[in-house]
């Protein structure tokens, strides 16, 4: 439930850094009863898994073991609001992941559905920073994706080998769920995810009153990205077994 006075950034910066490298794009996909969109709908994972060691599922205590202590990677800190007093959020790094822990804002940009709309949300975009397989937004209320803020001084998400399409795991309270970097947001902000990833961790959605205010831990793995950018199934299956590898198993 961001109050997003530096949203619009997000247009903006999602453009710039489309035309300074070309980076992949976001999820599409349609949420019941789209508004509107000219694509095909998002596939129920009909494209096979990619191959993925078995085992049992990393939980959230595993994970947060890990990360006890911060590396700090990032030239200062960053802020959870844009009404925020202080940055308080550092961006932390390990061999083969980095990792921040903030609140979570609800991003509803993109393909324009039921849920995510300008009605449903004041601060609605129309596009995300990374596009669908199709070249289309990605499609926030069926893609679990999350927003990283747009390269500043402060942090320089591409140099820490991450990308759109690059795999995140998302950890609240008990529950661990997977997804990958869908959108960009304001330099000085941190702390959002999609209307899709809330849902599946049990946050309310809502772009307007949802979210959560603290709690939040979100590790990205390094060179991690998947393709097609909007597949729920290989960002899952791959999270899994990246998580597994990162508590040692």
């Amino acid at each position: 439930m961001r109050t997003r006075l530096l949203a619009l950034t997000s247009a903006a910066c999602g453009a710039a850094l489309l035309s300074a490298a070309a980076l992949p794009a976001s999820a599409t996909g349609s949420a019941t009863g789209a508004v509107t969109g000219s694509g095909a709908g998002l596939a129920t994972e009909p494209e096979a898994a990619e191959a993925d060691a078995p085992g049992v599922d990393v939980t959230a205590a595993e994970l947060l073991a890990e990360i006890r202590a911060c590396a700090q990677i990032s030239t200062g800190a960053y802020r959870t609001d844009s009404g925020s007093p202080e940055a308080t959020v550092p961006v932390c790094g390990t061999e083969d992941a980095v990792f921040w822990k903030a609140d979570m804002d609800i991003d509803c940009d993109g393909r324009r559905t039921r849920a995510c709309n300008r009605k449903t949300d004041p601060y609605f975009l129309p596009e995300t920073a990374f596009q669908s397989s199709r070249g289309e937004p990605l499609d926030s209320a069926v893609l679990p994706h999350v927003v990283v803020p747009g390269p500043s001084k402060v942090w320089d998400y591409r140099k820490s080998g991450l990308t759109g399409g690059s795999v995140v795991a998302v950890v609240y309270r008990d529950r661990v769920r997977y997804g990958v970097i869908g959108d960009t947001g304001p330099t000085g902000i941190i702390g959002e995810a999609s209307y899709a990833m809330a849902k599946t961790l049990g946050i309310d959605p809502d772009p307007a009153t949802g979210g959560a205010e603290s709690g939040v831990t979100y590790i990205a793995f390094e060179n991690s990205r998947v393709s097609p950018i909007e597949s729920r199934e290989r960002a899952r299956s791959r999270g899994a077994r990246l998580a597994r590898e990162f508590v040692g198993r």
